[in-house]
């Protein structure tokens, strides 16, 4: 089964909501100190980029093409991404600030994308094993 471009537009669609989110202004931002005591922000990272690892690969769960090197590369991709992320945030974003614990935050997310990824792509494999 061949990747069509209709397949990406999930993934296309959360990258635009995440850039939106991770370059919005920080005075748009909510100054909420119980939001602040649960680590919200982290928590919102980590939500954007494991949303971006999984459907970056979803389309090729679907059509069976995915692979352990593929995989790693959409990793290391998302990965690359949240760290220019914090650098444009940094010198391009107005009222926003590099911050390395984001960095972590969305490596965070990304793994936690790879193991969502990772067991569709094992549940997909066992339900086209099993006899009707």
């Amino acid at each position: 089964m061949r990747l069509k471009i209709t397949q990406f537009i999930p993934l296309i669609a959360w990258f635009i909501m995440a850039n939106i989110l991770l370059l919005m202004p920080g005075k748009d931002l909510p100054e909420v100190s119980f939001l602040d005591m649960i680590y919200f922000d982290k928590w919102v990272h980590i939500g954007l980029f494991s949303g971006l690892t999984f459907l970056t690969a979803l389309p090729f769960i679907k059509t069976n093409r995915i692979n352990r090197k593929l995989l790693i590369r959409i990793i290391i991709s998302c990965v690359l991404y949240g760290i220019l992320i914090e650098f444009i945030q940094k010198y391009f974003a107005s009222g926003r600030s590099f911050d390395v614990t984001d960095m972590i935050a969305d490596a965070a997310g990304c793994l936690l994308g790879y193991v969502a990824t990772n067991w569709l792509q094992r549940r997909s494999v066992s339900k086209k094993n099993k006899p009707l």
